[in-house]
């Protein structure tokens, strides 16, 4: 038996489970929940680490600017507790690096007192990476030299950036399943104190249409999603009431993106909005009924998830959705269109398969369920197998098995 293995007994006292910390980056007290994906990757990932029999205690460990302060926020909101990188050098056996990106000499000092470190990527690194360095942008992720044991990612990803990590961080690639509950949804829904759950009505003449792609870098924006608008508008002008494209503040401003707006035939005809950012349970139902979205090479999303736990009709181009909603051929705004108008004229006669397929997809990705604990316990357990060590170079699977 090894050094750092002992070191990594000797961390844990008698007991063989584990202490985990997941990195969060804090920039300001501002931030919430649903800033972003990341903030909601970390809550699920919590939420799984609590059920886990392989994990006796696991946490958050905070870094970046606003690091310092509003830990008890944080604290509530995640239901979990809140440490410091610095803290966490000594009270952790393993550490999940997945929104704050971890010092490497704190890293290096980490794993040879025996702890260990898996990367969690869930975004396409390999593309935001790619137009960052192409447009002198400020860096996303970074080739640090971090010795990881692992590092996971979702499926959504293994295409275009599982080798990519392999290479570039010098660690095995393990492929994970993607978590997401109601539970947030649900809370944040009743602390707003509204009056009507959310979730899709029937039985409305015209369709107001979403479009919530984030617009900050190429894989997903609002452009195909628009297309598919303006082809079922130009086929079926009747069942459309208005169009409204979140998340433009930006594009608002920008002369490319005003001409390809104008070009297009519901905006002359003044059927479109374009507004800021808001949580989608401030829009759907209120202000929408269908959301039409597209993206590329990133097949997994919340939204998603969302828009189905809601029985809001989706018109997507995913393949990892397991058939909800209504999907369409990549990029191809002819066939999102058609989409948008089958949904249209079929959505409310099959209101409850479309809630029930929603639902079955769900379950599957529960963090609390029997089988994605048992995946990701099973991968925690495996950090310390001196056989997968950095750069072992190899792709695994833990995909949790269908329920």
């Amino acid at each position: 038996m090894n050094a750092k293995v002992l070191r990594a007994q000797s961390r844990r006292g008698r007991s063989d489970r584990l202490r985990v910390g997941v990195t969060l980056f804090v920039r300001d007290e501002n931030q919430t929940l649903w800033e972003n994906g990341i903030f909601q990757n970390c809550f699920f990932l919590i939420e799984m680490l609590k059920a886990s029999p392989q994990v006796e205690w696991c946490c958050i460990v905070v870094d970046g600017p606003g690091a310092g302060g509003h830990r008890s926020q944080f604290s509530r909101e995640f239901g979990a507790d809140v440490i410091g990188v610095a803290e966490a050098l000594d009270s952790l056996d393993v550490i999940v690096e997945l929104s704050a990106q971890l010092d490497v000499e704190w890293g290096k000092t980490f794993v040879d007192r025996g702890g260990r470190i898996a990367a969690m990527r869930v975004a396409n690194d390999f593309i935001i990476d790619a137009e960052r360095m192409a447009f002198k942008l400020a860096p996303g992720l970074l080739m640090s030299g971090m010795p990881y044991q692992e590092v996971w990612t979702l499926p959504a990803f293994e295409r275009t950036c599982a080798r990519y990590y392999e290479a570039g961080l010098r660690a095995p690639v393990r492929i994970m399943q993607h978590l997401w509950s109601p539970q947030l949804v649900d809370r944040e829904v009743a602390s707003c104190g509204r009056h009507t759950e959310f979730r899709y009505v029937p039985g409305r003449s015209r369709w107001r249409a979403a479009i919530l792609e984030p617009n900050i870098c190429s894989v997903k924006t609002a452009h195909i999603p628009l297309l598919a608008c303006e082809n079922a508008y130009r086929r079926n002008p009747a069942f459309l009431d208005v169009l409204r494209v979140f998340n433009t503040a930006e594009l608002r401003n920008n002369q490319i993106f005003i001409r390809f707006a104008r070009s297009l035939t519901l905006i002359k005809n003044g059927m479109a909005s374009f507004e800021d950012r808001f949580p989608i349970f401030d829009i759907m139902g209120s202000q929408a009924d269908v959301i039409v979205s597209h993206q590329w090479e990133n097949a997994q999303n919340y939204l998603y998830y969302e828009a189905l736990y809601g029985g809001f009709p989706l018109i997507h181009n995913s393949t990892l959705i397991e058939g909800c909603g209504y999907r369409y051929e990549d990029f191809d705004p002819e066939d999102g269109g058609a989409a948008l108008l089958q949904a249209f004229v079929q959505h409310d006669l099959d209101l409850e398969t479309y809630i029930a397929n929603g639902r079955r997809l769900i379950a599957k990705l529960d963090p609390t369920s029997d089988a994605n604990v048992r995946a990701y316990s099973e991968a925690i357990a495996g950090l310390f197998d001196d056989r997968r060590g950095a750069g072992a170079g190899v792709l695994s699977h833990q995909l949790a098995p269908a329920l």
